[in-house]
């Protein structure tokens, strides 16, 4: 780590925050007087080291690709003196055609897909667990497309199994911590304009990313896992 943590201040481990939903977050959560530090996969300069640039003191940026295990342990490594009152992993991806159904999708891309929105996030999760406070939080960014019971119009197959398989497991996670007093969140952020969300997107990250780290600030507290909204409703399973 290039900064030292701010033990005055509250402080998040931000998974996946080079751009996007993840650089928004880790905006918002540097107005509110956090210590963010961000996690980017790519090698060069990102929009996160923009930020850092501005926000010296409240801003650390990290490598990790979460689809590498040995990364989630070096991380690990590296920040093991420190202790995050949150951890978030927003990292994910999507296949590259929407409109295909699971049956042609190419066994690379279902394996993609899955071993970023699913496998890599909860290997993430369970990495760095100890990184987090008794009495932090554990998030991870889910969609409402992993909803099996809203699921009424089908489309994005490849997308919606891998955030709905990211909830299962999210849950037999929760199940074998069944006694931990850390506050666990699936959120679903809605349909926002980035790279990932398209230009079709009804919400920008201005409209939607403030109240989206308001509601995880307000769940920190409450144990257990919450499959929710950016609005702190509940999602249904």
């Amino acid at each position: 780590m290039t900064n030292s943590l701010n033990h005055q201040s509250p402080a998040i481990l931000l998974v996946g925050a080079s751009r996007g939903l993840g650089l928004a977050m880790a905006a918002e959560f540097v107005k509110k007087g956090w210590h963010v530090v961000g996690t980017v996969r790519e090698h060069g300069r990102t929009e996160l080291h923009d930020l850092a640039d501005a926000h010296a003191a409240q801003v650390t940026i990290e490598s990790l690709d979460i689809t590498e295990p040995a990364q989630i342990v070096a991380l690990r490594d590296r920040l093991s003196a420190h202790a995050f009152d949150m951890l978030f992993v927003n990292a994910g991806t999507a296949n590259h055609n929407q409109s295909e159904t699971i049956a042609e999708t190419s066994t690379e891309e279902f394996v993609r897909v899955m071993l970023t929105n699913a496998l890599g996030v909860m290997r993430t999760v369970e990495g760095l667990q100890a990184l987090v406070r008794p009495d932090g939080l554990i998030g991870v960014m889910s969609s409402g497309q992993g909803s099996i019971a809203n699921n009424v119009r089908g489309g994005h197959e490849v997308y919606r199994g891998s955030k709905a398989a990211l909830n299962q497991y999210m849950r037999c996670y929760a199940a074998r911590h069944s006694d931990d007093k850390r506050a666990m969140i699936l959120m679903a952020p809605g349909w926002i304009r980035t790279e990932l969300g398209g230009p079709d997107a009804p919400f920008s990250t201005a409209e939607t990313i403030p109240q989206l780290v308001a509601t995880l600030v307000a769940q920190q507290g409450t144990p257990g896992l919450r499959f929710i909204d950016r609005n702190g409703k509940t999602v249904p399973w």
